[in-house]
């Protein structure tokens, strides 16, 4: 059978290969990253064998994100599957698929929330398609992200309570560890497995933060063993958010980054690690950051294009897709989490009276029901969000040091350990103090750090790009022009040497058009 299985015309572009886009960094690794090695034809029989009444697939549709190739089949006779294949850069293989599938099936069997039927999954990539795969039913509805503008005040706000429902249903669940769901036959070492009901266990988180599967950010473990749970304690859990920073630094001997001296060298990211890890230490201790550490599942990435509703009325939901990655976490790590269709962020403390916010601001007033709903109806993870912001921004940024730079996490130790006694912690904080000069050593690389960051903001601004660098394909030619106008601009004012090392893409004459 041929590779479209006899519905790709001649020229049609390889469903293997990553078409959707390009980078401005990396682009050849990020694009190869995204390949898949499959059998087109193999999929589009299976699709035909598991929709009843279609004899074809009378047409399809290609879209790519970040982590996953899928596949919308239209079929002759009107009904539409959707296929969904993981990249390399998911995650584990096989887990990412099982955790998914099982995440989706608990829920199913213990809430209301919709989400699609799965018609066949297979998490072992020797399978006759040749990768990993689920198949399922399209949504239902329409993708709330089409509909949001043109929707009313009273809409949006109906429609922000009715997604706080179905968030109130995960987060009601209680669970005795954290990890990421699986099938109880799932193929990991028993140990590893924690039997909590028929049918499932609670097994190594399968985010990516814990594994070495990012094209850009290899891992060492040259220093610490991969640590990624499941985790029975806040403690154990914020030891593996140590031992992630340190599985991002590369050995001291090694020529492998090329990161601008500002970055701080891997002896200070390992003295700040080391530090980190006695804070967080300290801090689990406190009871309220105890209360903020119940295991919680939550969606990974909840956001209007995940969300579908009814056309003739939005604000009932009809449809949640996009469950990969969806673990479970300390609620701590949530802290501050608001979905799109509500992005502005109050302090936990602001009153939530509509009479305080501006009149017609349709966001406040959304965002002002979504804080409402999670404060009355979930406290598990209200609770994170009456944890201060200092304490909330250690657990975010204490495993990023490398990939953020060293000033980031000695930034957020000394802010604690300025305020270590204002916060009612108790003790002292085990990160000291600096001396005056090593203040100015900090201020300097800090303020090195900040410019670095506001010119990317700027560069991607300017190019309508993502911060990754990522460009639509269509728009790739231009944005190359426009890039390489962007630097030269630049180099009027500033040294090659010195404007490498800030610039957040490739030289310009380093990138392919092509």
């Amino acid at each position: 059978m041929p590779l479209g299985g006899g519905i790709l015309s001649e020229g049609s572009p390889d469903p293997r290969i990553y078409t959707n886009g390009r980078w401005l960094r990396w682009d050849k690794l990020e694009r190869e990253s995204r390949y898949i090695e499959f059998s087109f034809a193999a999929l589009c029989k299976r699709v035909v064998e598991l929709c009843p009444g279609a004899m074809s697939i009378a047409s399809y549709e290609k879209k790519e994100g970040g982590y996953n190739k899928v596949f919308i089949f239209t079929m002759n006779n009107a009904s539409r599957i959707v296929v969904r294949l993981p990249t390399r850069i998911s995650g584990p293989p096989r887990l990412t698929t099982n955790s998914e599938v099982a995440t989706i099936k608990y829920l199913q069997s213990k809430t209301r929330i919709p989400i699609p039927k799965i018609l066949e999954w297979s998490d072992n990539s020797t399978n006759a398609i040749g990768s990993e795969y689920i198949i399922m039913e399209h949504a239902k509805g329409v993708q709330l992200h089409q509909l949001w503008p043109a929707m009313s005040l009273e809409q949006q706000v109906a429609c922000t309570g009715a997604i706080v429902e179905n968030i109130k249903q995960m987060a009601a669940i209680d669970f005795p560890a954290y990890g990421s769901l699986y099938f109880d036959n799932v193929d990991i070492d028993s140990a590893l497995k924690y039997s909590f009901t028929p049918g499932y266990v609670i097994g190594p988180h399968c985010g990516t933060t814990y594994w070495d599967c990012e094209a850009r950010e290899p891992r060492y473990y040259n220093s610490a063993k991969p640590n990624r749970g499941p985790w029975f304690d806040p403690a154990a859990y914020c030891s593996a958010l140590i031992d992630v920073g340190v599985s991002r630094l590369p050995p001291m001997d090694a020529s492998v980054n090329e990161k601008p001296s500002f970055h701080g060298a891997v002896a200070e990211h390992i003295r700040l690690l080391s530090f980190g890890r006695d804070v967080a230490s300290e801090l689990i201790e406190d009871p309220r950051i105890e209360k903020a550490a119940a295991p919680i599942l939550l969606h990974h990435d909840l956001h209007k294009r995940n969300i579908y509703v009814l056309e003739e009325d939005p604000t009932t939901i009809t449809s949640i897709i996009d469950w990969q990655s969806s673990s479970i976490n300390p609620a701590f790590m949530h802290a501050n989490d608001v979905p799109d269709f509500a992005a502005h962020i109050p302090t936990p403390d602001e009153d939530y009276q509509s009479e305080d916010l501006p009149a017609g601001d349709n966001a406040e007033l959304c965002n002002q029901a979504f804080i409402a709903g999670v404060r009355l109806l979930m406290p598990k993870l209200y609770a994170t969000w009456e944890l201060d912001d200092d304490v909330a921004r250690f657990f975010e940024y204490c495993h990023r040091t490398y990939r953020d730079g060293a000033g980031i996490l000695r930034q957020v130790l000394m802010d604690l350990a300025n305020r270590w006694k204002e916060l009612a912690l108790a003790g002292s904080c085990p990160y000291p103090l600096p001396t005056s000069e090593e203040w100015l050593a900090h201020r300097e690389e800090y303020k090195a750090l900040e410019y670095a960051q506001e010119l990317k903001k700027f560069v991607t601004s300017r190019l309508n790009t993502a911060s990754d660098g990522w460009v639509p394909t269509d728009a790739w030619k231009e944005t190359l022009e426009d890039h390489k106008k962007l630097y030269n601009e630049f180099l009027q004012n500033m040294g090659e040497e010195e404007l490498r090392k800030v610039w957040p893409f490739d030289k310009p004459c380093s990138v392919l058009a092509v």
